[in-house]
């Protein structure tokens, strides 16, 4: 991400001496939709960076194809149902396994069972281990586990940054302000200059092994069935243990990434501060180096060689989705009005994954039987809308980039049920809340959903209860 420290949406919090790209980022609003399948390349925005150390990467292209477009719609489609439950049980991409207490390193090379990889997602770090100098939780089970491990929960983190002259600035750490430290001299604060300040809310990741197989011609489709007014812009990015092809984005509140060992790894630098191949370069406090060296960090760099990372993709991969609650006739009689008003233009209800042995991830992660060709629904598109509440941040700190400040990823509802902090921030407390909420280019169905009757809009808060 050309220069950025710490900055991306899921805990993002990149090192000050990491460069970290998105290659070939692409904000299309409503005047500069896709004309076609895929992107033209004129059109693409391209910019380098450091996968690790030691390789370097440029792809001037859009995303390689992944395949023909899956199915998705707003009724359930043809084909075989994705595994859905919150019963900590595999969806058959890795076998079940026994359960453990303690755990070593030789158990997890190569990671054999789903219940070893829920172990390493569980696990408390210690400094020992690499946790800090500057993070957020100890595990990432502490921010991804409501009512079963993976799930959501009640963390935020925190993000600020300033605009000058229209132009957005990070904080001298980068725009993630980490709320926890090893050391009372380097706990990071907010800068009374930096006045754009927000939270952002830990998602779900429950099923995300399902997403990360949704084909990007899926996408596409999806979008370019969307109105011009409500059109969805996508983000292609790097897969960071792939080859350098890019892939859109689908992980994230910004759509920053496109693989879950991807993911793992930004989450495991930024929320915990343990460094990795992906991520090799120690955070800063506030700007200052407190890396290996330094009297705030015992361990050398990178403290994980990618054991963990790829357990905690691997464990996500094998998750179910999030499962829907009781299905009433006010529920059924709320999807339809849910459809009528325009909600699921953005909020899909159902999308077919690729087909088992498509290759995506840069080449480095085949869809597997478990994950191929599986219909989900997630009640997303997996795009970045203008809502009205973006959070002011854009994906990159530079001029170019400010149309995407008040872009949101529309939220997956599924598992809404298991929620009650709504919206990006979390400031949105009732059903009703987060629909008066949205704007921009939501404001047309909110505008038909005020329109109806005081029983009908009670039909559609019973459809949402049983997601």
């Amino acid at each position: 991400m050309g220069g950025w420290r710490k900055g991306r949406g899921h805990g993002m919090k990149m090192a000050k001496r990491s460069v970290l790209v998105f290659a070939a980022f692409t904000p299309f609003l409503a005047a500069t939709a896709f004309s076609g399948a895929t992107p033209a390349a004129e059109n693409q925005i391209v910019f380098y960076g450091q996968k690790s150390r030691a390789q370097r990467f440029r792809h001037d292209g859009p995303a390689a194809p992944e395949g023909p477009a899956g199915s998705f719609g707003t009724r359930a489609l043809p084909g075989q149902e994705a595994m859905t439950g919150y019963d900590s049980l595999t969806n058959g991409y890795l076998k079940q396994g026994p359960a453990y207490d303690t755990i070593n390193e030789d158990n997890l090379r190569p990671l054999r069972s789903y219940n070893e990889g829920r172990f390493v997602f569980e696990e408390v770090e210690s400094v020992e281990k690499g946790l800090g100098p500057t993070y957020n939780a100890q595990s990432c089970s502490a921010c991804h586990q409501s009512v079963a491990t993976g799930g959501a929960s009640q963390v935020a983190e925190h993000r600020t940054g300033r605009v000058v002259d229209g132009q957005f600035f990070e904080s001298l750490g980068g725009s993630l302000i980490q709320s926890r430290a090893t050391h009372p001299e380097i706990v990071e604060r907010v800068s009374p200059e930096d006045d754009v300040r927000t939270f952002r809310m830990s998602t779900n990741a429950l099923g995300d092994g399902y997403v990360e197989c949704i084909a990007d011609s899926t996408l596409t489709a999806i979008q370019m069935n969307q109105p011009t007014e409500v059109r969805g812009s996508t983000a292609s990015v790097p897969v960071l243990e792939g080859d350098g092809t890019p892939r859109f984005g689908r992980f994230g509140w910004k759509d920053q990434h496109a693989s879950l060992v991807s993911f793992a790894g930004d989450a495991y630098l930024n929320e915990m501060g343990i460094t990795n191949p992906l991520f090799p370069d120690e955070n800063t406090s506030s700007g200052l180096f407190v890396g290996f060296g330094t009297i705030y960090d015992p361990t050398p760099e990178p403290e994980d060689e990618g054991t963990d990372i790829t357990a905690f993709g691997n464990f996500l991969r094998s998750t179910k989705a999030p499962s829907r609650g009781s299905i009433t006739d006010d529920a059924i009689a709320g999807e339809a009005l849910f459809d009528q008003v325009g909600c699921a233009v953005c909020h899909v209800a159902s999308i077919r994954t690729a087909a088992a042995g498509t290759k995506i991830n840069g080449n480095s992660f085949t869809v597997p039987h478990a994950l191929g060709s599986m219909t989900i629904h997630p009640y997303s598109d997996f795009l970045l809308h203008d809502i009205g509440t973006g959070d002011g941040i854009p994906i990159l700190p530079q001029p170019e980039y400010a149309t995407t400040a008040p872009q949101i990823r529309t939220a997956p509802l599924w598992g809404l049920r298991t929620r009650n902090r709504l919206m990006h921030d979390g400031l949105s407390f009732t059903r009703q809340e987060a629909i008066a909420r949205h704007a921009g280019q939501a404001s047309g169905a909110v505008a038909a959903y005020s329109a109806l009757t005081s029983d009908q809009q009670t039909q559609v808060i019973a459809f949402l209860d049983s997601l």
